[in-house]
């Protein structure tokens, strides 16, 4: 790791002016053999992260329920006290892979002591095969049960979510506008980009480059032509992110990485394909712009190497993607242990609710956080936030749970999922 990258997310890790700093201007991580940093991180992964101890007696799952209302799925838990906790799936996903949720993952959790969430996690992992389903075929499940059990732990223990698996760091985030168009002009971009910014009151931004996993983009020469105008619309002042999700080989995601850095732009996300994990660290160590990436990584093992590897700077697992809240706070301690910042991926339902909380309860949280606007498809009442954005800042609700009420009357429209296969065979 370079000197100018260390100095970059010393200075990220408080924020403001600091998130322009080059790649090469990185937090001095500590100077470990890659042994040592494995060893390290190794011992990370063996701490727990569910604080147990804020409940006295079990707390035992009697139902677990998916419930659908047209392509809107809820997931609802009640312990045998009464106790109930509900939460709202990545809707997008869920419409596909929700069968796996009813006949193989729900299961598993009846009769279970909801205080061993995290124990739980690894074992339906294992349970009949389920680890053959590994990526967002089971991790988006899993997380949306996980957020449910949270939720209903939050309210028994009378604390927030993010004070379940961390203590309070930020009670407000900052955010950033993710624009998500491609196949448009720069032209086109930049007009919806203006409004979205204005809207949003934020101080960074997020643009799309690159064909999205493909060489090919349209129209030909948009990124080149984006990049700077961007710059040149917004001025100095303004955080710039850029994401080609997997789009270049090695040499074009170098040469993409000088110019954004030739127009200092703050990170640069996944320039090759998500799982090139060599050709990711071969891109890092070409190029002086920090690297983010891992919204679409799955396993903790492969985010130990990226970490290690010094092939991230920036790591993005997504509270969905990637199983929720739980192992989420895994990945983020890796990389604060190697000085590295943790800005998690936003998918789907209400994952700006959950990644808020996640984001108050890590130390190394970034600068900026993904905003794409407030979900509109579940009506719910917060009584300690507005989740809007006031300045750029959306203030992390302090109720139980997930601070949230969602309209009983909008519950009970929804159709409770029946059970359709049997025990999964091997």
């Amino acid at each position: 790791m370079n000197t100018n990258r260390r100095k970059f997310l010393a200075s990220a890790l408080v924020g403001g002016a600091a998130a322009v700093l080059p790649r090469s201007a990185q937090a001095a991580a500590p100077a470990l053999s890659l042994q040592a940093k494995y060893a390290k991180l190794d011992e990370i992964l063996k701490q727990p992260v569910l604080k147990r101890q804020l409940f006295s007696t079990p707390v035992i799952i009697e139902s677990l329920e998916l419930l659908r209302l047209d392509n809107n799925f809820l997931c609802r838990v009640r312990s045998k006290d009464g106790a109930e906790g509900i939460s709202v799936a990545n809707n997008s996903q869920q419409r596909s892979v929700y069968p796996i949720q009813v006949d193989r993952l729900q299961p598993f959790f009846i009769g279970k002591d909801a205080r061993d969430l995290e124990m739980l996690i690894e074992e339906v992992y294992v349970y009949q095969a389920n680890y053959k389903l590994q990526s967002l075929a089971l991790w988006v499940p899993i997380a949306t049960i996980e957020f449910a059990i949270l939720d209903m732990l939050g309210r028994i223990a009378k604390k927030p979510m993010g004070q379940l698996v961390g203590e309070i760091h930020n009670k407000t985030v900052a955010v950033y506008r993710a624009n998500g168009e491609r196949d448009v002009s720069a032209e086109a971009v930049m007009e919806n980009l203006k409004k979205q910014v204005e809207e949003s009151q934020a101080k960074a931004l997020k643009i799309k480059i690159g064909g999205r996993m493909s060489h090919v983009e349209y129209p030909a020469g948009r990124s080149e032509k984006l990049i700077p105008m961007v710059r040149k619309e917004f001025g100095d002042k303004m955080v710039c992110y850029a994401d080609s999700n997997g789009s270049y080989d090695v040499a074009e995601g170098i040469k993409f990485g000088k110019l954004l850095e030739e127009y200092k732009y703050a990170f640069y996300e996944e320039p090759v394909p998500f799982d090139w994990y060599e050709e990711t660290k071969a891109v890092a160590d070409g190029v002086n712009i920090p690297l983010a990436g891992g919204e679409q990584e799955s396993s903790l093992h492969a985010f130990r190497w990226l970490i290690a590897h010094d092939a991230l700077d920036i790591v993005q697992a997504d509270m969905y993607y990637f199983g929720g809240m739980i192992r989420c706070m895994k990945v983020a301690r890796m990389a604060a242990a190697m000085g590295k910042v943790h800005t998690p991926h936003i998918s789907g339902g209400l994952g700006y609710l959950y990644m808020i909380h996640f984001i108050s309860a890590i130390p190394n949280a970034g600068p900026y956080h993904e905003f794409k606007g407030l979900s509109q498809s579940v009506p719910f009442e917060c009584k300690t936030s507005t989740l809007r954005t006031d300045g750029g800042f959306v203030t992390v609700p302090t109720g139980p749970g997930s601070g949230i009420e969602i309209d009983p009357g909008f519950i009970k429209k929804h159709t409770v999922l029946k059970r359709t296969a049997g025990r999964v065979e091997d």
